[in-house]
């Protein structure tokens, strides 16, 4: 089944992957098709699970720091922050338009 070309630029963005070339397009249909076996799976009568290890304790450790305390100069580092956290751009890579993309996919 092919990729239509609107799930194809909603992935790009959420992903910040390009599948502008052949080979992308098709690991990306690869995998779809792997993750659609998972609809064959009877899973009537079984309970959603919050963890895999839902029968044991984990126990969390305080998230102190213990060496470095060098926020501030990695922040320095930061093209944009926000109070003290870094801020990702809405994309890393460049993006063809919409329209732009279908002719491609029409040849693959």
């Amino acid at each position: 089944e092919k990729v239509s070309v609107e799930v194809l630029d909603h992935l790009e963005h959420l992903a910040l992957v390009d599948f502008r070339d052949s080979e992308g397009v098709e690991r990306l249909q690869k995998a779809i098709q792997f993750a659609d076996q998972l609809h064959e799976v009877n899973t009537e009568g079984v309970e959603p699970m919050d963890s895999v290890v839902e029968d044991r304790c984990l126990y969390l450790r305080e998230d102190d720091v213990t060496e470095g305390n060098c926020t501030k100069e990695l922040l320095e580092n930061a093209r944009e922050k926000v109070e003290e956290y870094f801020v990702a751009p809405a994309g890393n890579i460049p993006l063809p338009k919409l329209g732009e993309r279908e002719t491609f996919l029409q040849g693959s």
